[in-house]
């Protein structure tokens, strides 16, 4: 029998640090659409710790659906949905009801439209107040934070032109043009960040 799951090992490393921030972001009840879900390792982790929340896991990989699927039927878990095919670049999204959005090491691995396509999405799911969470490493004013993320920087653009550390500045104001509020940051470990946008009224 063929294991379709993929295996990230960042996730072993972040899943607890971005685990703790949730926790005091996400609402008590609902559902939380995660964009581009990759292997389906972060969902599942936070669905077995968080089990009042339902999880819509979502990707634009066929690979990656089988992968969440597989890890996903894994876990036993009965808070987790099927997840969705969902590319942030099309005009019209799935279906889906959504309390809170997460976006996980997605934008800096994705052209620049699928950041404008996020926000497009995310503005038009979301109710006034709920959270859009991004956890990754970016630019600040233009300068990238470490030598290992310039490097990485430069590795990423090096595999796609048009892939590489986002400016958060330039995020958020596309969050803003969208409809969110400026965004809230917390300094994560490894030079990465979490920056929560609420959907303004």
């Amino acid at each position: 029998m063929i294991d379709h799951r993929f295996y990230a090992p960042a996730t072993l490393r972040n899943r607890e640090p971005i685990l703790n921030v949730l926790r005091g972001l996400l609402p008590d009840r609902g559902t939380v659409l995660e964009i581009a879900s990759g292997t389906g390792e972060h969902a599942i982790y936070f669905a077995r710790e968080l089990p009042a929340l339902k999880f819509q896991p979502s990707d634009p990989s066929a690979a990656a659906l089988l992968s969440i699927a597989a890890w996903t039927a894994a876990s036993g878990s009965s808070n987790i949905r099927p997840p969705l095919a969902l590319d942030t670049q099309d005009e019209v999204w799935p279906a889906v009801k959504a309390d809170a959005v997460l976006c996980i090491n997605m934008i800096h691995i994705a052209p620049w439209a699928a950041t404008l396509g996020l926000f497009r999405g995310a503005a038009a799911l979301l109710p006034a107040g709920a959270p859009l969470y991004l956890y990754g490493p970016y630019r600040r004013h233009g300068v990238i934070t470490t030598p290992s993320n310039e490097a990485f920087d430069q590795s990423l653009r090096q595999q796609n032109a048009s892939w590489g550390l986002r400016s958060l500045e330039a995020v958020a104001d596309v969050a803003g043009a969208a409809g969110f509020s400026a965004p809230a940051v917390v300094e994560m470990p490894a030079n990465n960040l979490s920056v929560v946008f609420r959907r303004r009224s």
